[in-house]
C-alpha cells in the first residue's frame, strides 16, 4: 500500500528508523528529541522503542520496569499494539515501550515464518493514524533492527563528530542495501545527521568535512551540538524541548524536525505531481 497525500483523504505516516550499530552516537537522544520536536510542530507522532535497553521509553518519562505490556509481548503475539500503546504526557506523542525483556525476542522468534515482518505487520494497521513514526533501533544489526528497516520508509543515521565516525558505517550501508534488495524494496536513506558537535575543536570540523567527502548520502544541514542540558534531560524523563526549551540542543532538534518535515512535504508534493 503506497503512502498518499493528505489531500487524497488518506494520511500515511512517514516511518523513519534511526539506526547505527555503533553505540554512543546519539541514536536514542535523536529518537526522543526528534519525536518530541515533531510533536511540538503539531505532528502526531508514534515513537517505537525496539531497543532492549528501553532508553527511549524512560527518556519519555515512562518507567520501563513497571509496564506490563511492551513491544516484546506484541512481537511474540501475547498482546496487540493497542494493548501496549502509551499516550505520553506530551501533546501529540505516543509510545510503543520497551524494556530488557525484548532481548529474549531474538531467540523466541527463531523458526517463526516471516519473522522479519512482525513489526511491519503491526505498524501497517496504524500507519494512517500518525504523521510520523520514529523507530529507535538497537545498537546492533540483529533481527530487531531488520524488523525496523523492513517497516521503515527511510533510515536516519546519526554520526558522532569523533575520529572513528565512519567506522562501521560501511557495514550499516550494506545491511540497508541487503534489506532493500530482499525484504523492503522501497527502503531508502533519510540521511545522515551529525551529533555531539563541538565547535571549539578542529576535530569536529574535520569529521564533518571528511564524511561529506566520503559519503554519497543526503547530509542534514542541521548539526546537533554537544550540550550538557541534552545529556541531563533523559534522567528527568523529559525531551530537551521541554527540559530546557532555550538550550542549543533544543534549537538543534527543532531545526532537524523542520528539515524532516520539509523533506516529507517535498516528497509528497513530488509524488502527487507524478500521478
Amino acid at each position: 500500500m503506497s503512502r498518499k497525500d493528505k489531500k487524497d483523504g488518506v494520511k500515511m505516516a512517514r516511518v523513519i528508523a534511526i539506526a547505527n550499530q555503533k553505540g554512543g552516537v546519539g541514536k536514542t537522544t535523536t529518537a526522543i528529541n526528534l519525536s518530541a520536536c515533531l510533536a511540538e510542530r503539531n505532528k502526531k507522532v508514534l515513537a517505537v522503542d525496539i531497543d532492549p535497553q528501553g532508553n527511549t521509553t524512560s527518556g519519555l518519562g515512562i518507567n520501563k520496569h513497571t509496564i506490563k505490556n511492551t513491544i516484546y509481548q506484541m512481537m511474540i503475539g501475547e498482546c496487540t499494539l493497542q494493548d501496549c500503546l502509551i499516550k505520553t504526557s506530551f501533546d501529540n506523542l505516543y509510545l510503543l515501550p520497551s524494556n530488557v525483556n525484548l532481548a529474549g525476542a531474538e531467540i523466541e522468534l527463531i523458526g517463526i515464518n516471516d519473522r522479519e515482518y512482525i513489526l511491519k505487520h503491526h505498524i501497517d494497521k496504524v500507519r494512517d493514524n500518525y504523521d510520523f513514526i520514529i523507530i529507535d533501533c538497537p545498537p546492533s544489526l540483529n533481527t530487531l533492527t531488520v524488523n525496523a528497516m523492513t517497516t521503515a520508509d527511510t533510515v536516519l543515521v546519526p554520526i558522532q563528530c569523533e575520529f572513528y565516525a565512519l567506522e562501521g558505517l560501511t557495514q550499516l550501508m550494506h545491511t540497508i542495501e541487503l534489506v532493500k534488495r530482499r525484504l523492503n524494496p522501497g527502503l531508502r536513506m533519510e540521511g545522515v545527521v551529525f551529533t555531539m558537535f563541538d565547535a571549539r575543536t578542529n576535530l569536529s570540523l574535520q569529521v564533518v568535512e571528511n564524511v561529506k567527502e566520503n559519503l554519497n548520502q543526503n547530509i542534514y544541514k542541521t548539526i546537533i551540538p554537544r550540550n550538557v542540558r541534552l545529556a541531563e534531560a533523559p534522567s528527568h524523563g523529559l525531551p530537551i524541548n521541554i527540559y530546557d526549551p532555550k538550550s542549543s540542543g533544543a534549537e538543534g532538534y527543532r531545526q532537524l524536525a523542520e528539515e524532516v518535515i520539509e523533506n516529507d512535504e517535498a516528497e509528497r508534493f513530488e509524488k502527487s505531481n507524478s500521478r
